[in-house]
């Protein structure tokens, strides 16, 4: 989701080159072959193939995904490899590692020192910073904008953003890091003024920015006028500014992301398979402001799903939070419920409802209670004389 390169950058051939080729016929290793793309002939660098092969790397793996790594002239197989095994990366790890982002051999050694100096910055210690590389290779290995990034880094400590936050970031929301850091600073500022225009307080701003960035990092990528437009349609719509600053704390950002249009659309579903006033629909919406947030495809089928299980549009009102689980999820509890006698479609859907951790424990609560006697012999007898 949302996930797209904006910024410009000076990257190493890695960045630059990305066109695949398709995948050639397999032959045994170290015996280089050709094939023929667009009437071109192109042909595996042996030296390349047989480096690989000395370090265990399954080659048919790279010739299947990304063959085209194995055809460039220059690259530094063993440079990236001895990096890897400075930091204490274990002979398998970095097989693993190169066979899933063979694009690493061909970044420049000096550009990866940089990059692990720029890890370094959040990383507790070299056996942090090797874990992270063996769960996100594609990430450290994708260089470009490396200035940018280490001013942003710097930025989100300044923040207050922990290092634990910021290596998660690195490694999942890469993209933000290769926003210009003036980019960056003019999102969060549009954050705290929306935030204090809304209502919030000077005190809680830190506080409650903080929690949104680590909740959804990808709000950095929005626009102020996405976000200006967004704010402005929810005020038509008759939200309050502290309604709207609920919402836009329980989708944790998400709302910016969605355009009027979509949440147009959403509403009117809503109002039309509940069958209720504006303002009981708002009622709903801010029990469950995942009614904004699913298109009506996703709202049509989960509501689709609840009524096949026998729950009705009145329930589902009750309880609309019961939306954000998925289909196969409400079924599963379902059957477990009903192997304890209690019927959901004529009750509440509260035990229903809730993440996994709840449901287990909602689920343990109502099956400690089916096994109860319903006579205590070793409890006391309250005897008025």
């Amino acid at each position: 989701m949302l996930w797209k390169l904006l910024m410009r950058s000076q990257p190493c051939r890695l960045c630059s080159f990305r066109k695949m080729l398709s995948a050639p016929q397999y032959r045994p290793f170290l015996v280089s072959f050709t094939y023929t793309t667009d009437n071109q002939s192109n042909k595996e660098n042996e030296r390349t193939v047989e480096k690989l092969y000395k370090l265990s790397v399954d080659i048919r793996k790279i010739r299947r995904l990304k063959g085209w790594v194995l055809l460039e002239d220059e690259t530094y197989v063993e440079e990236i490899a001895n990096i890897l095994q400075q930091l204490g990366a274990e002979e398998t790890a970095i097989a693993s590692i190169l066979e899933r982002c063979p694009e690493a051999i061909i970044c420049s050694p000096t550009a990866i020192n940089i990059q692990r100096e720029l890890w370094q910055l959040v990383c507790k210690n070299e056996e942090e910073l090797v874990r992270l590389i063996e769960q996100f290779p594609e990430s450290f290995f994708t260089i470009k904008d490396q200035e940018n990034q280490r001013l942003n880094v710097q930025f989100f400590k300044e923040l207050g953003l922990k290092n634990v936050v910021i290596s998660r970031f690195l490694t999942t929301a890469s993209n933000i890091f290769h926003n210009p850091i003036e980019k960056n600073k003019q999102m969060i500022k549009i954050l705290q003024e929306s935030y204090l225009n809304l209502g919030g307080s000077e005190a809680n701003m830190k506080v409650w920015l903080l929690k949104l960035l680590s909740q959804n990092p990808f709000i950095l990528l929005n626009s102020s006028a996405a976000i200006k437009e967004t704010l402005e349609f929810l005020q038509e719509q008759s939200f309050t500014n502290f309604e709207i600053l609920q919402l836009l704390s329980k989708l944790k950002g998400f709302l910016f992301q969605l355009c009027p249009r979509s949440i147009q659309k959403s509403i009117s579903f809503s109002k039309n398979a509940f069958k209720c006033t504006d303002h009981d629909l708002k009622q709903l919406i801010l029990k469950c402001p995942a009614l904004l947030y699913y298109s009506v495809p996703v709202l049509e089928e989960r509501i689709q799903g609840l009524l096949k299980e026998g729950i009705s549009i009145a329930q589902i009102r009750e309880t609309p939070m019961v939306l954000e689980l998925m289909p196969h999820i409400v079924q599963y509890r379902i059957r477990k419920l009903n192997s304890l006698g209690y019927r959901i479609r004529d009750g509440h859907l509260a035990n229903l409802n809730g993440t996994k951790k709840e449901f287990e424990a909602n689920f343990g609560k109502i099956q400690a209670k089916k096994g109860r006697p319903l006579f205590n012999p070793v409890a006391p007898l309250n005897i008025e004389e």
